[in-house]
């Protein structure tokens, strides 16, 4: 079994600019592309995924060491601290019903798809991780693989009829045909949709404009993205106590990560359209008219300026309310640079409102930091006995992203009463 779990990982390394070209290719012989098409196609998408990694690291390298020192300049100081999903992902692979979870959820997408109570073929198996620590959290409280592997399927499920509910937003908003987002940090805040149409009936509050074409009109030049990016960027790096040379760095970086973005995505929808046509072609032909949406990595949602926006507005936003909100312990740490990948489905609903994605992601951080500070002895007991490393100064450990994830909080604390 620890082989097989080895392999997995070993797998799962390769990351998604090897791991999706070669599903991409498959996928494409299996629905009747030829070989050359198939073949190019699964191509682009690698080289895509290239780019917007890159972007990615550029974001995350310059952003993360930015708000870790905003952190520390604030002088801010819990008892819990927000290592990140890197390790969370490692607790997760590290748990006993690893090696189980990506083969169970191959067959179930695949057992939903052909009974039709799914339209999501999910190919963004490296973050099945997510359904892994759900399980892992039960197997963790009851010693029993069947209510862990019960556990990570119920997550999986939830993840994919979200991801087929909000597949119309990702094309009408974000111009993502045929595309749908089943990642679970992202699932978990799908919730702030019903809060942004509550917000939008607010008088006052529903009459604010600040999407980046407003922005834009308003402002002129100095209202385009890259503008924004920069400003964002100066801004944190000032909260930060950068010296000027890193504060225009980090501005620099944030206008590149606005500009950048959005054409990687585009090079991703070229590859990814051929074979989400002859996917819906092949199972037309089989199985009657039927839409069929492809799950990615909820990283093609970063194409949107809006998301980065809002994101990093909600980097200080979110070292502020752990210092403010009653109760919360967790420290932002790790996970504050993955902001942008939690916020998605909230500023596609406030149609790239950034005042209004602020709010509500606001609202919703501040859940998250309350359910991380719920589960972080349980997240604490799992790390034991793995690599991860307890921060020095920190009692316990937990996480934004799926420690204080709302959908697996709900499935561990059901099945934490029978247990």
């Amino acid at each position: 079994m620890d082989t097989f779990v080895d392999f997995i990982k070993g797998f799962l390394d390769l990351g998604a600019t090897v791991i999706l070209p070669i599903v991409i290719f498959l996928l494409g012989l299996f629905f009747r592309q030829k070989v050359g098409a198939a073949f190019r196609s699964g191509l682009t998408i690698g080289v895509a995924f290239v780019g917007i990694f890159l972007v990615i690291d550029l974001l995350v390298k310059n952003l993360g060491p930015a708000a870790q020192a905003m952190v520390k300049n604030l002088g801010v100081s819990l008892n819990v601290i927000d290592v990140g999903w890197p390790a969370t992902s490692s607790i997760a692979w590290a748990s006993s019903i690893a090696a189980f979870i990506i083969p169970l959820g191959i067959l179930i997408n695949v057992a939903m798809l052909l009974t039709k109570t799914t339209k999501t073929m999910n190919v963004d198996i490296w973050n099945f991780w997510h359904y892994t620590f759900c399980g892992a959290m039960v197997y963790a409280v009851s010693g029993s693989i069947w209510q862990a592997l019960v556990a990570a399927v119920i997550f999986q499920i939830v993840c994919l009829k979200v991801a087929d509910w909000t597949a119309p937003m990702m094309s009408e908003f974000f111009d993502l045909p045929g595309v749908s987002l089943a990642t679970g940090s992202t699932i978990s805040y799908a919730p702030g949709i019903f809060l942004v149409k509550g917000l939008q009936k607010i008088p006052g509050l529903k009459k604010l404009e600040a999407d980046p074409d407003t922005i834009q009109k308003r402002f002129g030049a100095f209202g385009e993205s890259i503008f924004v990016g920069l400003v964002l960027g100066l801004a944190i790096g000032i909260l930060a106590g950068y010296d000027p040379g890193k504060v225009i760095n980090l501005g620099m970086s944030m206008a590149a990560v606005m500009v950048l973005m959005p054409r990687m995505v585009k090079i991703l929808m070229e590859g990814l359209m051929p074979v989400s046509e002859s996917a819906r072609t092949w199972l037309n032909k089989r199985f009657g008219e039927r839409e069929i949406y492809i799950g990615l990595d909820a990283a093609v949602a970063l194409g949107h300026p809006a998301v980065i926006s809002t994101a990093l507005i909600l980097v200080p936003v979110t070292v502020l309310l752990a210092v403010i909100l009653p109760g919360n312990q967790v420290l932002p740490f790790g996970d504050l640079a993955t902001i942008p990948f939690v916020v998605a489905f909230i500023v596609g609903a406030a149609r790239g409102n950034i005042i209004h994605s602020v709010i509500v992601g606001a609202i919703m951080i501040a859940i998250s930091l309350y359910i991380a500070t719920d589960v972080a002895p349980i997240f604490t007991e799992m790390a034991s006995g793995t690599n991860v490393e307890m921060p020095k100064g920190s009692s316990q450990i937990s996480s934004i992203d799926q420690g204080g994830n709302i959908l697996n909080w709900i499935i561990y604390k059901f099945f934490n009463l029978f247990n």
